[in-house]
């Protein structure tokens, strides 16, 4: 049976979690500004309940961003030093589609709209839909000002808004919603359940090509999804 790990620190929220012989555990706190001292021992704690070494894990799985740029430095450091000394593959996972999945699990929704905050008065958008369990990308994700999102052109049915960005600019983000959870954060179990479909797709990546993704950085994509 294949175990993973999977860690998530791109926001407020710290979160772990773990597979192992079918069955999934967790650890979720909103610690804000303390995920470097406590995501290690959160891991230790995890894997003790589990009664696992860490070797026994067969791959890291981590939110690669978008989201705050020391959150998710944090993480690539903690999943870069684990997977080297353990030499296990690493799946970078967007914590975008991490959100649009706790939303599917939390409310049974099929298409999400998940915005987070992306300060600078502009949010991280992506617009995601269920296929066959896995909230699967619509489009592009982008960095953009919120009156800027929009919804992929052959949208049609009921949306979802999920992530901070709603709680921020719900009033400015010209996308209509069936409802919104505006204060989800990502959440590893989520995250685990998105890394469980990659690892079976054969998307596992060496240690070092564990990369965070601010799309501030990246000129290619300050646009709408099309």
């Amino acid at each position: 049976m294949t175990t993973l790990l999977a860690l998530d620190t791109a926001t407020e929220a710290c979160s772990v979690a773990l597979l192992h012989d079918g069955r999934v555990l967790s650890h979720y706190e909103v610690i804000p500004r303390l995920h470097a001292q406590r995501l290690l021992p959160m891991i230790q704690q995890l894997l003790g309940e589990a009664g696992l070494p860490l070797s026994a894990v067969d791959a890291i799985a981590f939110g690669r961003g978008p989201g705050a740029f020391t959150g998710v430095r944090i993480a690539i450091g903690v999943v870069q030093g684990l997977a080297f000394a353990l030499d296990r593959p690493v799946l970078p996972v967007s914590d975008l589609a991490v959100l649009a999945q706790r939303a599917h699990r939390e409310q049974g929704v099929t298409q999400v709209a998940a915005a987070i905050d992306a300060r600078m008065d502009e949010v991280y958008w992506g617009c995601y839909r269920l296929e066959q369990g896995e909230m699967r990308l619509a489009g592009v994700e982008a960095v953009l000002p919120p009156e800027q999102a929009a919804l992929p052109r052959d949208a049609a049915g009921q949306w979802y808004g999920a992530g901070t960005g709603w709680g921020t600019f719900a009033a400015r983000i010209p996308v209509p919603v069936s409802g919104q959870s505006a204060d989800l954060l990502p959440h590893a179990e989520d995250l685990l359940a998105l890394a469980r479909f990659a690892w079976a797709r054969g998307e596992g990546v060496p240690a070092d090509q564990a990369q965070p993704i601010y799309l501030r950085d990246n000129v290619a994509t300050p646009k709408a999804p099309n």
